[in-house]
């Protein structure tokens, strides 16, 4: 039976018993069903996890039982930032979701030229904190217990600057491929873009940012498969996968 896994973003100590916070309480109380006496795991997302058990399950109340942490770890064997353009609701979601199960180590949503996605101050607070459920979600389920940092969105522009080490941008009409590349030293930066692709002017900007134009195959991807396919490609080259 599948032991279910919960992210708890607050100090963890063995031994001591702990209240849920009320939507994890929700969760497991409402969705997963669980009782007095199940068995779960419990992670900050800052490494390692504890064996728990529920101590108490009711309306008012959640609370469980921390047993001796396991520095057990799932990160990948290397880091990679993924810088991903903005797309609409569940795209956007199921790329972090998914950019997670695949090892990534740091996402920032970016507004680009054609974002689609039209965020005041306010919405962009309540999207950021969104997308940083999401990824907790996704650890989850994934067996990961370090959470990727979910940085609050910019300007494309803006970010660039910020970038180092292999810097790469998925581009369907040329570029090289991985199999060209020499493998990093250090971080795989990744920069994809929104529904609408860059404009030519983010791309001459990102080239100048020392930026290589990758290309995955003869095929051109969607906005919420390209990223994807990317990391997965990057994973099986150069990190843990296969």
């Amino acid at each position: 039976m599948r032991i279910s896994r919960l992210c708890l973003p607050q100090p963890l100590q063995a031994g001591h018993t702990i209240a849920v916070n009320t939507d994890s309480a929700h969760y497991l109380r409402t969705v997963l069903r669980l009782k007095r006496g199940d068995a779960l795991v419990v992670f900050n997302g800052e490494g390692g996890e504890y064996p728990a058990v529920l101590q108490v399950v009711n309306k008012d109340e959640v609370t469980v039982a921390l047993g001796e942490h396991d520095p057990r770890e799932a990160e990948s064997t290397i880091h990679t930032h993924l810088g991903l353009g903005i797309s609409r609701g569940e795209r956007m979601d199921m790329a972090i979701q998914k950019a997670v199960e695949l090892g990534v180590s740091a996402i920032t949503p970016l507004f680009t030229e054609r974002c689609v996605v039209q965020l005041d101050e306010t919405r962009t607070a309540q999207r950021w904190h969104h997308w940083q459920r999401v990824a907790r979600s996704a650890c989850e389920q994934c067996g990961r217990n370090r959470v990727p940092d979910v940085r609050r969105p910019m300007k494309l522009a803006d970010w660039l600057q910020e970038q180092d080490g292999l810097r790469l941008f998925l581009h369907p009409h040329g570029g090289k491929s991985l199999r060209e590349l020499r493998a990093p030293d250090g971080t795989v930066c990744l920069l994809s873009g929104p529904e609408g692709g860059f404009s030519e002017r983010e791309r001459l900007d990102a080239m100048e940012a020392g930026f290589i134009p990758l290309r995955l195959g003869p095929r051109i991807l969607r906005t919420e498969t390209a990223a994807l396919a990317a990391l997965a490609a990057i994973q099986s080259v150069w990190g843990d996968l296969g």
